[in-house]
């Protein structure tokens, strides 16, 4: 009997990062469970065209200047 509860003492002893296997396992189940909702969830459409545009042959990335100015100096004189 005394076997049985130092066995089950160190499966539930903290380990080196402070969380006891037990609590490692959910830790690891949980995660696994929003990992696999967000892959399920697929990608938005909206991204889907992004990708295919810049996919497409001869696509270069534009960038919109927010400042309203076209000159290269980014605010520097």
């Amino acid at each position: 009997m005394k076997d049985l509860k130092s066995q089950a003492s160190r499966s539930t002893t903290p380990g080196k990062g402070g969380l006891t296997p037990e609590i490692q396992s959910r830790i690891g189940h949980q995660l696994r469970a929003m990992y696999d909702d967000v892959v399920r969830q697929g990608v938005p459409d909206r991204f889907a065209e992004l990708i295919k545009k810049l996919d497409a042959p001869g696509a270069a990335p534009h960038v919109e200047n927010e400042g309203g100015s076209n000159d290269n100096n980014n605010g520097r004189d």
